[in-house]
């Protein structure tokens, strides 16, 4: 095994528990409410509130208390801290994830990984951190007017938040996972490029996508959210903002339900929250839902439309050596060879990379059932996965999907595939099986109901070409979920200005990937955390009438780096 046991892990060389900085500050008084306690209905008030913890409310919440600002977080999950994070997962689907990781589109065709912790998709994705595309950035100024976000505007504030949370390229050798994907791009003539990740002091241990036991990731957890705290911020948890209460052109409160501790049940308490002005952050698929919710103004009915996921394709092979897909950092390798062979408004491009494999989510996402998937699992130690995520919305005939309300209030993304997406699944897994046979692979599997192990490329060739591509049948997967609350130039395009503010409501802002008007080919994070940044700056300044502070790469309000690895980690993980 290439794995360490997580109590094994938690010890330091010299014997000590890693340091939780949550507890930590939880003891220094830090204010922190758990709704799920709360004995009576509370009222609460502050200069700002910030509706989510994660990429865009973290970066937010850290900027306007810098700035002086009384400021308020809402988080509908639960605070967590590197003791709760013990590497199974079992333990952390239901604790951090939407839905328990379960969250799917209406017509259950693609299943949805987001994150529902403080710290939010920051505390459970795998540290893959791309500034966006410039040919992204530049199809956004040209198609919706968002003329100060080219990529040189942007770059001071990727330069500042890649400072901040420790963004540089993975300089440890790749796990097999990866240099599989390199080796067969590599024989092919394919390019391939190593992946920078957030983190610091990392253990190499691989399981990214259950918390961090060592806090060596640099999410919103153990960086901005500590320092807004130090700073006198307020942080509810099991809170679920309901609705803002609008008067005229302003919200004058938002409603919240406080939730039980199993972060589902309701307990019947209601939390008043009132602020001059408030920050939506509640991530793609919520920000909207909020809105919609409170009946926000939309005249163009551009609300929750235009959804982007970078529909995701899965590809299976099986080798002769372990890959031990579990171990190691989970992504360090990708290839933009198939975004960039193509015009960005042509055929649908897509970004390939390794995700780590675990067996729980690996058991679910692949197909098939009985013999035929027992028999692939216990190939698991031998198995590789490739990831392709397709570049939607930059085409007419790639719209995106729409968020919109069940009876009870909760959101659903409906989200259509059309042919043209369908093609480029087609083209994406035939890019894959020759990569993965091209790395050596004794059989590859696409990750399709009708698809069998195919034991060459030959074989794997035609039979793709014949597989229906349809809903159910082909596995589409994403955990990058985009748009919904457009940024735009003109108010027939987005219902939110380049300044972030929510046209209609003088005092309301949205800071998170809601924002974007496509989606951008690449992992998204990085692209939160600047335009979030350049956000909570200006509306720093307008609260204030003074300058925004720049948060500094290493804040004493948050602990020194995780500690380094115990001698001999790199040799038993490989």
């Amino acid at each position: 095994m290439k794995t360490i046991p997580v109590q094994t892990a938690a010890a330091s060389a010299a014997g000590s528990p890693i340091p939780d900085p949550i507890q930590a500050g939880l003891a220094a008084g830090w204010q922190v409410v758990d709704a799920s306690r709360l004995e009576r209905d509370q009222s609460y008030e502050a200069d700002v509130v910030v509706v989510g913890s994660g990429a865009g409310g973290g970066v937010t919440a850290e900027i306007l208390a810098l700035a002086g600002l009384k400021v308020l977080i809402v988080e509908e999950g639960a605070l967590k801290s590197s003791r709760d994070f013990k590497m199974r997962e079992a333990d952390a689907y239901p604790a951090l994830y939407q839905e328990s990781a379960a969250r799917k589109t209406r017509d259950k065709a693609i299943n949805i990984l987001q994150g529902r912790t403080v710290g939010g998709t920051t505390v459970i994705n795998w540290t893959t951190s791309f500034r966006t595309p410039p040919s992204t950035l530049a199809f956004w100024q040209r198609e919706f007017g968002l003329s100060g976000y080219g990529a040189a505007e942007m770059a001071p504030w990727f330069a500042m938040m890649e400072a901040r949370l420790h963004i540089s390229p993975w300089s440890v050798p790749p796990n097999e996972n990866n240099d599989l994907l390199r080796r067969g791009a590599m024989h092919l003539g394919i390019p391939t490029g190593v992946i920078r990740r957030n983190v610091n002091g990392c253990w190499n241990l691989g399981y990214c996508g259950m918390g961090c036991p060592t806090n060596a990731k640099q999410s919103m957890l153990v960086t901005t959210i500590p320092a807004a705290l130090e700073r006198g911020a307020t942080l509810l948890t099991r809170a679920r903002a309901e609705r803002f209460i609008l008067q005229g052109e302003r919200a004058d409160r938002l409603e919240c339900s406080a939730l039980a501790a199993d972060g589902v049940a309701l307990t019947g308490r209601r939390l008043t929250l009132r602020a001059r002005h408030f920050v939506v952050a509640g991530g793609a698929i919520n920000s909207p839902a909020l809105l919609l919710r409170s009946q926000a103004p939309d005249p163009g009915r551009l609300l929750g439309r235009r959804t982007f996921l970078h529909p995701t394709l899965v590809s299976a092979g099986r080798f002769a050596q372990r890959v031990d897909g579990y171990a190691g950092a989970p992504q360090s390798v990708y290839s933009d060879h198939f975004l960039e062979t193509q015009p960005i408004d042509g055929a649908v491009g897509y970004k390939l990379e390794a995700p780590p494999i675990h067996p729980l989510l690996m058991a679910t996402t692949m197909a098939g059932f009985g013999a035929i998937h027992a028999e692939a699992m216990t190939s698991f130690p031998h198995l590789h996965a490739l990831l392709a995520l397709l570049r939607d919305g930059f085409h007419a005939e790639s719209p995106g999907g729409a968020v919109e309300l069940r009876g009870d209030g909760s959101p659903v993304l409906d989200y259509p595939i059309s042919d043209y997406l369908w093609q480029g699944a087609r083209r994406a897994l035939l890019s894959m099986a020759e990569i993965q046979f091209a790395a050596g692979a004794l059989t590859v599997t696409p990750v399709h109901e009708l698809a069998p192990a195919y034991c060459s490329w030959a074989e794997a060739k035609q039979g793709i070409a014949d597989l229906p591509m349809k809903r159910l049948l082909t596995r589409v997967v994403s955990a990058h979920v985009m748009g919904g609350c457009t940024m735009a130039g003109d108010e027939r395009h987005g219902v939110v200005d380049p300044q972030g503010r929510y046209r209609g409501l003088d005092n309301v802002s949205v800071h998170d990937g809601s924002l974007f008007p496509t989606s951008i080919g690449a992992n998204p994070q990085l692209t939160i955390y600047g335009i979030a940044a350049r956000l909570a700056s200006g509306l720093a300044q307008q609260l204030t009438g003074r300058p925004a502070p720049r948060p500094e790469a290493e804040p004493a309000a948050v602990a020194a780096g995780a500690p380094a690895a115990p001698a001999g980690v790199d040799r038993v993980l490989g």
